[in-house]
């Protein structure tokens, strides 16, 4: 059995060729790598697969409830999506091309756990986006 199926199975999802796929394009992903709902449509439909928007949507929604994907909330309403870990990592996002680069620097985890302890919090959670200009993007 594919190990797709058996993701979906297990959280509860029925398998179906969109949920599949979908789930195949997001597990294929480059580290770091994130995806729109319509970058998804588009390479489902480069692969010649019939899926349309509204079902990339939903399936997305639905792996998002089951807890198989993150979606993350830029600002400008850009959101993308990656397959939930187990390990943090933040973003930082480059406002002129909108490319999206993940980093985990251990010392600002230190910092912020500092920094919670001092005013009697424990953190449980926690969502940094950074924004900026990317070299790349400077450089055009």
């Amino acid at each position: 059995m594919a190990i797709e199926n058996q993701e979906l199975r297990k959280a509860g999802l029925k398998v179906t060729l969109p949920r599949v796929k979908i789930y195949q394009i997001l597990e294929q992903a480059e580290a770091g790598e994130h995806f729109s709902a319509e970058d998804i449509y588009k390479l489902l439909m480069s692969a010649g697969e019939d899926v349309g928007l509204a079902t990339v949507y939903r399936v997305l929604t639905q792996f998002e409830a089951a807890g198989l994907v993150s979606r993350h909330h830029f600002e400008g309403g850009h959101s993308v999506f990656e397959l939930a870990r187990d390990d943090h990592h933040d973003h930082m996002v480059c406002v002129k091309s909108g490319v999206v680069r993940e980093f985990n620097d251990p010392r600002l985890d230190a910092l912020l756990d500092e920094i919670a302890e001092k005013n009697g919090f424990t953190i449980t959670d926690r969502t940094l986006y950074l924004y900026g200009v990317s070299k790349d993007a400077e450089e055009k």
